[in-house]
């Protein structure tokens, strides 16, 4: 099915085009046989519906009176580049068969409205069809900061049987083994940034970039710094990334010292009892702050504290948990979200998937309910 190979082409967006949605395209001749397919490439490149035009064009197939499938609608503004649905219009395609509406408010059915108004036909999958739900699932990143105004959160964790992530005394490498910590960047290099906390910056001094597997680029990272203790000389600070540096506490001076390393400091307090600004970062403050800057999906690598407070404030949507075959006994945990008084009050889960990654267990868990918006 032309859909299913375009959903095949949108995976191999994974990686790239953050922040534009993972789209992929398949343009077939009435007959059916393939003139064209391509997919979405970096932010400023060619959209899939425009790689899957070139494509045919240098395999000399004219495309007039062809269908376009496409994963997502295909967009009707102008931002880094021109309006797809344009380019199919002038191109000649006579109909368009889409997975998904895009969430984007300004395309949002815009994009099928101007295709029927050029005479191109134009059927939508349903909302349940399993090629539109998997769809959906690739993009749920931007779907949530179309919808939701948030980026889509995923928290990884590394603990042993017994769900300890470091030991009393802070030792924590390496709990998980070699494939499992491969799995976790790969996990990194599909996500338009990186989250943590200056616990984990000041005790790992750690890059938090992608080195285990191969990206075309780097993710942002974010930290959160209530009191700017970040060191300038950091590792995290790699030549060509943006680092974001969250604050509640103003320091003129340690701000001028992070942004001459490269950092962008922000300062976003949030209210303590008094309903004066706190000591801490408003970290529900700081997501919105995160969808403004076009971040989809926000990968968490961060210690049990920073955790606790994500999940105590409803801000997680997925976690990727590895659980390696060991029991370490007392030491530091998952999450600091307790104690509860009563079982209702605890975070459900839906398991998603399981999986052995190498000699360790790799579990997705949703929210439950998190992606129904």
């Amino acid at each position: 099915m032309p859909l299913q190979i375009a959903l095949e082409h949108a995976q191999r967006a994974t990686n790239l085009s953050s922040p534009n949605p993972r789209v992929g395209c398949v343009i077939t001749a009435p007959g059916g046989d393939i003139l064209g397919q391509g997919h979405t490439q970096q932010a400023g490149g060619p959209h899939a519906e425009v790689m899957a035009l070139r494509d045919a064009a240098s395999k000399g197939h004219p495309v007039v009176g062809a269908t376009a499938y496409v994963t997502l609608e295909p967009c009707s503004h102008h931002g880094r580049t021109g309006p797809c649905c344009d380019a199919l219009i002038q191109a000649g395609i006579k109909k368009v068969v889409a997975a998904n509406l895009d969430p984007n408010p300004l395309v949002a059915g815009n994009g099928f409205a101007r295709l029927r108004a050029a005479g191109v036909e134009v059927e939508v999958l349903t909302a349940d069809h399993p090629l539109a739900v998997q769809s959906r699932e690739l993009n749920i990143g931007f779907f949530s900061r179309m919808v939701r105004k948030t980026p889509w959160v995923r928290m990884k964790v590394a603990a042993s049987l017994d769900g300890t992530t470091a030991l009393d005394n802070g030792a924590s490498q390496w709990i998980t083994g070699p494939d499992a910590r491969a799995d976790g960047h790969a996990w990194r290099a599909r996500s338009c940034a990186i989250l943590t906390g200056i616990g984990t910056v000041l005790a790992d001094r750690p890059r938090l970039d992608v080195r285990l597997v191969a990206t075309p680029r780097q993710p942002h990272l974010v930290v959160v710094d209530s009191k700017l203790e970040t060191p300038p000389d950091a590792p995290l600070f790699i030549a060509g990334r943006a680092v974001w540096i969250y604050a509640a506490a103003r320091n003129d001076a340690k701000k001028a010292a992070l942004e001459a390393s490269g950092a962008m400091v922000i300062y976003m307090p949030g209210q303590g009892a008094d309903g004066q600004p706190g000591g801490k970062v408003d970290l529900a403050a700081m997501m919105a702050d995160l969808a403004r800057r076009e971040i989809n999906e926000l990968h968490v690598e961060a210690g049990f504290k920073l955790n606790g407070s994500l999940v105590r404030e409803g801000l997680v949507d997925d976690l990727v948990v590895y659980l390696a075959p060991k029991l370490l006994g007392q030491g530091a945990g998952m999450f600091h979200i307790g104690p509860l008084a009563e079982l209702r009050q605890g975070v459900d889960l839906e398991f998603t998937s399981t999986a052995m990654v190498g000699p360790d267990l790799r579990i997705l868990a949703r929210v439950a309910g998190r992606d129904r918006f």
